[in-house]
């Protein structure tokens, strides 16, 4: 059973939170689609993308597209949730009078709609164009590459409003522009422009806003042209050898060449260099 198919509980979760979720053979294009709220997020955003993350492992999804409709990718966190709560979700309030085992367990499970994308076999691309505030600065770190177009801006305005960015965006930002450079970004909440961002390593190209889509479809063609357990193998041998000694990152390396040798020439094992 496709969980990812349309109409799907996947899906459906993911549409009744303002998101919509599209497959084209080995591609997953994941939308978020509240351009009227500038795709503010609320906890239902979080769970419905955790949903989805859920579903990708097992699939054959190589590819995994976010993108965003209307002039901005995300404002971050729905205003409303500092007050009394929106579209059905209670306040922070309510999250902040919960035991802190509660409060810790709730945070953790907002988190898992953010760390998949490093974590599963397939590549993702966040198409970041608009207001990237917050929660979508941290949704695009979240993925492993970064298209941006020429209006894109980036802030992190978690410390300006008391709080610190809790949904797993801390490790990438200070992994990609470095320790001092990550806390001065958070800790006046500046903006960061398209510009910026590429020369800090932050997005691996800057387009003009209309050409943000077909640059996206690009990348992601030139993607799945890769053989798939190859690609996957890469993506998690760059992804955890900042963690490794070299010694470990060349040991990490011979484990996964050894099964795409084996599934690669398997049908040659066996024979004589001169083929017999």
């Amino acid at each position: 059973m496709d969980l990812l198919a349309p109409g799907g509980p996947v899906a459906e979760q993911a549409a009744a939170a303002g998101i919509r979720v599209e497959r084209d053979g080995r591609r997953l294009t994941v939308t978020l689609a509240r351009p009227d709220r500038r795709n503010a997020m609320t906890p239902a955003t979080w769970r419905a993308l955790a949903a989805v993350g859920d579903a990708v492992p097992g699939s054959d999804v190589a590819v995994v597209v976010l993108r965003a409709e209307g002039p901005s990718f995300s404002a971050g966190l729905d205003r409303g949730m500092f007050g009394e709560g929106t579209d059905g979700e209670p306040g922070l309030a309510r999250l902040a009078a919960l035991p802190p085992a509660e409060i810790d367990a709730a945070i953790a499970g907002f988190q898992r709609g953010f760390s998949w994308w490093r974590e599963v076999d397939a590549v993702s691309i966040a198409a970041v164009g608009g207001h990237a505030v917050g929660g979508g600065f941290q949704l695009a770190l979240a993925c492993d590459l970064r298209v941006l177009a020429d209006d894109a801006a980036l802030a992190m305005r978690e410390p300006s409003l008391g709080i610190v960015p809790d949904l797993g965006g801390t490790s990438p930002l200070v992994r990609t522009v470095g320790y001092s450079r990550a806390l001065e970004i958070c800790a006046t909440g500046r903006w960061v422009g398209a510009q910026e961002a590429a020369a800090l390593g932050l997005a691996e190209v800057v387009v003009a806003r209309a050409e943000l889509d077909a640059a996206v479809d690009d990348l992601a063609g030139a993607l799945l042209a890769a053989p798939q357990g190859a690609l996957a193998a890469t993506k998690h041998l760059l992804a955890g050898a900042l963690d490794r000694s070299p010694v470990d990152q060349r040991a990490a390396e011979r484990a996964a060449q050894v099964p795409l040798l084996r599934r690669q020439l398997g049908g040659h094992l066996g024979r004589h260099p001169d083929g017999s």
